[in-house]
């Protein structure tokens, strides 16, 4: 009974409220370079690499349907034509918050 009232708090929190860290979004924004944009256009108003039907992260981000569970699952699932880059859990934090951070 403790937790859930610690939990309760926890959540009701500002820092709660305020969603990820701009230092997390900004490594998200980083890997999300490095690794995704070869096919992806990963930031808003940037160009899709040539003849790529890839979706844009802003498109993504857009999605009714994406959530932060919807990514993680997404991004831990091998696909035939995605790359397995095996995320650490600090990275798919980072590059979930990225993308998350592409609706405001």
């Amino acid at each position: 009974m403790k937790r859930m009232a610690l939990l309760g708090v926890l959540v009701a929190t500002p820092a709660a409220a305020q969603g990820p860290a701009p230092a997390l979004i900004g490594e998200g924004q980083r890997l999300a370079q490095q690794w995704c944009a070869n096919c992806h256009a990963v930031a808003p108003g940037q160009r899709p690499p040539a003849g790529d039907a890839a979706a844009s992260f802003p498109a993504i981000a857009a999605l009714p349907s994406t959530t932060e569970m919807s990514l993680r699952v997404f991004l831990q699932t091998p696909h035939a034509a995605m790359p397995d880059y095996r995320l650490s859990r600090a990275e798919l934090d980072a590059v979930v918050a990225y993308i998350l951070s592409l609706r405001r």
